[in-house]
């Protein structure tokens, strides 16, 4: 009679274990199935009167572009080689056949290379003096007055300006702008080149700079030929990458969409490249959350995209960075939940039984 008193009590006690981890498993469910219609939102949202950490701008200054020069007759440069005080902190003149000579390593060949391929060429024949070499090379002086192109170029870098260049020309030279460039680009000039001949130049004073803003498009077809200026020495020409809208939500597609040279796009267009909304949306609930200038934070500005899609209502522009969120219809997530706690009832009832016979 111990014996099976014993039995029973042990069976209870595991018993007791399955039903808890059940109980657990079905927490895990509901919770689960709860955060599957909750959308996260992107850098830079602000839901619920949240702020988020703001959105990465697409903006960049591209791959350490002064790597691209290629050195050539009467460039200076400057070495770093901390592991070498030999040529470390020295300066280096390239010599009309195209080489320089440093202690320790000699005669080398530097015109025609790059930064980078000088760098890596001169860290190769320090490793049988160093274990670790790390080379670093500045152009302390060009041997002509360079131009530089910075950003979503095909090859940003540094340019000497050999002669009388214009922009047009420079960007053939530099491969023209990669996919996901703005078709905008800006040109900053140095006050003692004298400002911009350009009507929309606007002068920095605090900077001593004047820049002014052109629309690769017009450039192209020659819509303004004043628009094709003939650069000076050190102007920078820089391009971002192309402005964007986002997608959140219940939407088919989930993602970030350029403006190409458009100031804004629609509610309807971006929809449609985003293959619509799906079918647990409510779409009278939908918002744009616009960023806040100077601020990381979003206003909300509510929207009824059921309406929109069915032209009841006007439809609303984008503006670059705007996020278009559809919320999931809470509608869906009941049922969801209503079917898991059905189903734990069961388990739990079951165990109980097992338990107690």
């Amino acid at each position: 009679m111990r014996v099976h008193r014993q039995s029973r009590m042990a069976d209870f006690r595991v018993n007791q274990l399955v039903l808890s981890g059940s109980i657990a498993l079905l927490l895990l469910a509901v919770s689960a199935a709860a955060q599957q219609q909750v959308p996260t939102p992107l850098n830079g949202a602000s839901l619920n009167g949240t702020p988020l950490a703001p959105i990465d701008p697409a903006a960049s200054a591209g791959p350490q572009f002064r790597l691209n020069y290629v050195l050539s007759v009467s460039d200076q440069i400057l070495v770093r080689a901390f592991e070498v005080d030999e040529i470390n902190e020295k300066g280096f003149r390239v010599e009309s056949d195209g080489t320089i000579t440093m202690p320790l390593i000699g005669v080398v060949k530097a015109a025609g290379l790059t930064v980078q391929d000088l760098e890596a060429d001169l860290t190769t024949r320090l490793k049988k003096y160093v274990k670790d070499p790390h080379v670093s090379i500045s152009v302390t002086q060009f041997r002509s007055e360079p131009v530089f192109f910075v950003g979503a170029f095909q090859k940003p870098g540094i340019y000497p300006l050999d002669g009388r260049r214009t922009l047009v020309e420079m960007l053939t030279i530099v491969g023209g702008l990669q996919p996901n460039a703005s078709r905008r680009i800006t040109i900053t000039r140095r006050q003692d080149a004298g400002v911009l001949p350009l009507p929309n130049a606007t002068v920095d004073t605090e900077n001593k700079v004047s820049s002014a803003e052109i629309n690769i498009g017009s450039l192209r077809d020659n819509v303004n030929p004043a628009e094709d200026i003939v650069l000076a020495p050190y102007d920078k020409i820089t391009v971002e990458r192309a402005e964007q809208v986002y997608t959140q939500g219940a939407i088919a597609r989930v993602a970030a969409f350029d403006l190409g040279e458009r100031d804004s796009v629609s509610v309807l267009q971006v929809l449609t490249l985003a293959g619509g909304i799906t079918a647990d949306a409510d779409g009278t609930k939908a918002e744009i959350l616009r960023p806040v200038l100077n601020t990381s934070r979003r206003a909300s500005i509510p929207i009824n995209v059921t309406k929109i899609l069915e032209t009841r209502e006007n439809d609303v522009p984008l503006l670059p960075n705007d996020i278009l969120y559809v919320p999931h219809s809470k509608s869906v997530v009941k049922p969801v939940l209503a079917k898991v706690a059905l189903v734990g009832v069961a388990m739990m009832t079951s165990l109980m039984y097992l338990a107690f016979r």
